[in-house]
C-alpha cells in the first residue's frame, strides 16, 4: 500500500496485476488507465448516474470515442437480457480486441461489466469506477464478473481482472447514509477475518467511521481493499485462500434469493456472518466473545443480525445449489478466532438449524 495526502495505490499482485487508486479526485485518472491503445470506450451505469456518466464521457472525448449504456440498477442488471444489451451497443459500434468497458456504478454495475468486458470477443480492457462503498471494497476488486439467473446469484460468470479500479471517495459525499452503512458489512468481513483494527475503529466512533470525509473512513476502506487485494493476489480463482471472502455468504446469498433481491447485499451478508459467527461458537471454534463482538459491530452498524426463523427450509434448499457446494457438501467459513477464518466442510444438519436458531426472529 503506497500512501500521501491525495491518493492511495494499492497493488493487486499476480499474472494480470493492477492498481487499485483511492482518494478524491483520482476519477481524472480514468484517461490513463485505459491506456493509449484504446480508441472506443463503453460507460456501462445506472439511471442515477446517468449525469455523471454524460460528464465523464465529455472529459474523455478528445482521447477516445465514448459510448454510454445506461442499464437497471442494483441487482435488476445484472441479467442475461442487459448483457445482450450490452453486447448488442459493442457490435453496432464494432468494438475491437483493443477497446475497452468501464463499469461505472455500484457493485452490480461492476459485476455486469466485468461480465461483458470478459465476454466480448473473448476479453476486452475493463477499468473499474465504482460509486458505492460495497463497489469499492468488494465488487470491483478481486476480478469476479457475473450475472444472476433464476436458480441463483452469480451463477453465470468469469474471471476477468480489470486494468485499474479507480476509487474516488468525492462520488460518495451524496450518497445516502443508508447505502453506506450497508457497504460496511464488507467492511466489517475485512475486520473479523484479516484487520480487527477495523472493527476497533467502528466501535471507538461509528459516526466518524462511517462518514466519507474522515480519515477514519478512507483508513476502513483501504484496509478492506487491502485485506481481498492480497488475497486475490494469492488466488484469483478460489482454489484456496480465496474462499475466506465468503465468510457469511453462503447464507448471505441464500437470503438475498429468498428476498428476490429486494434486500441490500451488506444486510443480507450481516445476517450470514451472525450465522457463521453462531456455527463457530456451537461447534467449540468461536468465543463467545468474539461471537458477540459481531452483534455488537453490526448492531452499530444498524445492519439486521436476525430472519426469520419459519424460512430455516428455504435457505437450506438454496445453500445447497449454491456454487459453494462442492460435490453436494456445504462448506462454510468460520473463525477458530478473530482473524483466524477457516472451513467448516459438511457440518451436521442438526448444526446447521441450531445456529440458524440463534438468529431466528
Amino acid at each position: 500500500m503506497t500512501v500521501d495526502d491525495e491518493r492511495t495505490t494499492i497493488r493487486v499482485g499476480g499474472e494480470s496485476g493492477y492498481d487499485v487508486v483511492v482518494g478524491r479526485g483520482v476519477i481524472a485518472e480514468l484517461g490513463d488507465a485505459l491506456g493509449s491503445a484504446v480508441k472506443k470506450v463503453l460507460v456501462v451505469h445506472p439511471a442515477t448516474l446517468g449525469a455523471r456518466a454524460a460528464a465523464l464521457r465529455e472529459s474523455l472525448s478528445d482521447r477516445f470515442e465514448v459510448l454510454l449504456a445506461e442499464v437497471p440498477d442494483a441487482e435488476a442488471g445484472k441479467r442475461v437480457e442487459v448483457a445482450a444489451f450490452c453486447w448488442q451497443v459493442l457490435g453496432q459500434a464494432d468494438f475491437t480486441r483493443t477497446d475497452a468497458v468501464v463499469g461505472f456504478g455500484g457493485g452490480a454495475i461492476t459485476d455486469l461489466a466485468g461480465f461483458v468486458a470478459a465476454t466480448w470477443l473473448r476479453g476486452v480492457r475493463v477499468v473499474q469506477v465504482p460509486s458505492t462503498v460495497l463497489g469499492m471494497v468488494d465488487a470491483a476488486v478481486g476480478g469476479k464478473t457475473g450475472i444472476n439467473t433464476n436458480e441463483g446469484k452469480n451463477l453465470v460468470g468469469v474471471f476477468h481482472p480489470p486494468a485499474a479500479v479507480l476509487c474516488d471517495l468525492d462520488v460518495l459525499d451524496t450518497l445516502p447514509k443508508n447505502e453506506i452503512l450497508a457497504g460496511f458489512a464488507e467492511i466489517v468481513k475485512a475486520g473479523f477475518i484479516r484487520y480487527p483494527e477495523i472493527l476497533d475503529l467502528v466501535e471507538a466512533d461509528v459516526d466518524v467511521a462511517t462518514d466519507p470525509t474522515t480519515p477514519e473512513f478512507r483508513r476502513v476502506v483501504e484496509l478492506a481493499i487491502q485485506m481481498k487485494a492480497d488475497v486475490v493476489s494469492e488466488d484469483l480463482t478460489e482454489q484456496g485462500l480465496r474462499e475466506i471472502l465468503n465468510y457469511g455468504h453462503t447464507l448471505g446469498h441464500a437470503v438475498e434469493h429468498a428476498e428476490r433481491y429486494q434486500w441490500r447485499h451488506g444486510a443480507a451478508v450481516a445476517v450470514g456472518m451472525m450465522f457463521a459467527a453462531e456455527l463457530g461458537r456451537l461447534s467449540g471454534r468461536l468465543s463467545d466473545e468474539v461471537a458477540d463482538r459481531h452483534r455488537r459491530v453490526l448492531d452499530l452498524l444498524s445492519l439486521p443480525t436476525s430472519y426469520p426463523v419459519g424460512r430455516w427450509n428455504t435457505l437450506l434448499a438454496t445453500m445447497q445449489r449454491d456454487k459453494k457446494s462442492r460435490a453436494g457438501q456445504l462448506r462454510f467459513i468460520v473463525l477458530d478466532d478473530l482473524a483466524k477464518p477457516t472451513v467448516m466442510q459438511a457440518p451436521d444438519q442438526s448444526l446447521l438449524f441450531a445456529a440458524y436458531q440463534e438468529i431466528g426472529s
